[in-house]
């Protein structure tokens, strides 16, 4: 036999020498990588960053940070006015001219909180007729009560300006928006500034789903007059409900918008206020 072939597997390492060099450089590997995450989480602790998902806020003008958003209790001192969430706190609460959700689409100038303030006098009348809706299966929403005259001017200086359209087809697609004064829509002084008129609608108070009126608040338009044409039998009984309520504790309508009513009564008929909403 030649010598070369006698030791033949004497040249060669066995064939397992193989799988353990490989098991050795993947330990190797793995070590590796333990190393760096282990260095990556050092330098990550000491820089005061977490790996954790980041808290999301939601945008100033929606209504969940509103509610994170706390009174300030700067009411004029000897007038009598209340947060009426304080006095109602079973009505639902949505201030639209603080969330944006409104026919100029943002925040109005003066609503620095997401409350509604009323004279006493206006929210224990409020306060019966809530009562009184309940008993039928209903609660109050509130969309809007005092308004500062600051919020009544910022609704002139936007109604100048023929350029900003945004919320037309939401809000006032009938509407040349520089109408909106002259038409009744709006005006330069409002009963909101006197403390004793509310903007509100109907809901379901099983649900909290809003009673179809027909139209939206602030829907500004023909359709949203009290006796409007076209509204179908359900919404005109909503209306009614609602409007039997108001009047029956002493407030005012307004023809021209369904959810818009006055203490007649009021204490300060030809005071208009300027505080904040805060």
């Amino acid at each position: 036999m030649y010598p070369f072939l006698k030791n033949n597997h004497a040249h060669y390492p066995p064939a397992k020498s193989g799988n353990n060099l490989s098991r050795a450089g993947r330990k190797i590997g793995l070590f590796t990588l333990a190393a760096l995450i282990f260095i990556v989480c050092v330098n990550a602790a000491g820089t005061g960053y977490s790996t954790a998902a980041p808290k999301l806020t939601a945008s100033p003008a929606s209504p969940t940070q509103a509610a994170d958003v706390s009174k300030k209790y700067h009411l004029p001192k000897g007038k009598g006015f209340v947060y009426l969430d304080e006095v109602i706190p079973n009505a639902l609460y949505d201030l639209r001219y603080y969330t944006g959700d409104n026919f100029i689409g943002e925040r109005i100038d003066g609503y620095s909180g997401p409350f509604a303030i009323l004279t006493l006098r206006a929210a224990r009348a409020l306060k019966k007729v809530n009562d009184n809706l309940e008993a039928q299966g209903y609660r109050l929403k509130i969309i809007d009560a005092y308004r500062p005259q600051k919020a009544v001017d910022h609704f002139a200086r936007w109604s100048k300006d023929p350029l900003d359209a945004e919320m037309k087809e939401r809000f006032y697609p009938e509407v040349d928006k520089k109408n909106l004064f002259k038409q009744g829509y709006l005006s330069s002084k409002s009963g909101h500034s006197r403390g004793s008129t509310v903007d509100l609608t109907l809901v379901y108070k099983k649900t909290g789903e809003e009673v179809d009126m027909g139209s939206r608040v602030d829907f500004l338009g023909p359709i949203s007059a009290h006796g409007a044409q076209g509204l179908t039998k359900a919404q005109r009984t909503g209306r009614y409900i609602l409007k039997t309520a108001m009047v029956k504790q002493g407030f005012k309508p307004y023809a021209k918008e369904w959810w818009h009513y006055t203490l007649k009564n009021e204490p300060y008929p030809s005071t208009y206020f300027d505080f904040d909403v805060e």
